[in-house]
């Protein structure tokens, strides 16, 4: 039994039990990581179980085939074909996720060839810029924090009043809308605003309210204006 375990696999050259475990656990341990880096920096809406789970399987797979290949380019044309009848339907919706995939086949690809420095200071360095794009928020477009949506009754020439009171609560003020209605006089005013200090919201909307003609006061909190 041992003798045909160790020597069955009748190829160009006789198979080396410890490279051949040292590699697909290489790739295991790779998949491993990535897969949770995955699931620490996902923040999407197209999460998988069965997407991370892949992530594992794929850098072993891709080992097998580089073992398998071993140079051998009349094995390698044969594998091709075999790849060419079985057709792949899922879908990657996310361009992140079409990384990781990447990513974990150059990996295994390592790790089948030998290449254990590569495997693994690659999948190191990986998993350190996905860690550090995670928690540096890198990408994001940050400009207004704040919505402040109320309504002035009197005309626009004295708007100055209350621009005078957003500034000084605010980095950054943007009139984004600014509607008339026929039911009754005045405006209705939405700003978007970069808060001084975002814990004093209150201070800022009850100032406001002390303005005369203004009423009808809403503030929420504004989104980040990067995709997830």
């Amino acid at each position: 039994m041992e003798q045909w375990l160790f020597f069955g696999d009748v190829g160009v050259a006789p198979l080396d039990m410890p490279r051949l475990m040292l590699s697909l656990l290489l790739a295991f341990l790779s998949g491993q990581v990535m897969a949770w880096v995955y699931i620490v920096t996902h923040s999407g809406l197209s999460y998988s179980r069965t997407y991370v789970n892949s992530l594992i399987l794929i850098p072993i797979t891709v080992s097998m085939v580089m073992t398998v290949l071993d140079n051998n380019l009349v094995t390698a044309f044969s594998l091709m074909a075999v790849f060419a009848i079985v057709r792949f339907r899922n879908i990657v919706r996310d361009t992140l996720d079409t990384v990781f995939i990447l990513t974990l086949i150059v990996v295994g690809m390592a790790a089948g060839t030998q290449l254990y420095a590569t495997a693994i200071i690659g999948t190191l360095l990986f998993a350190t810029i996905m860690l550090y794009l995670r928690y540096t928020h890198f990408g994001s477009r940050h400009r207004y924090d704040y919505i402040v949506n109320l309504h002035w009754a009197h005309s626009g020439e004295e708007m100055p009043v209350l621009a005078r009171l957003l500034n000084q609560h605010s980095l950054r003020v943007q009139l984004t809308s600014q509607r008339s209605s026929r039911a009754e006089e005045g405006i209705d005013l939405s700003y978007r605003l970069l808060l001084r200090d975002p814990q004093k919201t209150h201070i800022l909307l009850d100032g406001l309210r002390k303005i005369p003609g203004v009423s009808r006061v809403t503030g929420l909190e504004a989104h980040d204006e990067s995709e997830a």
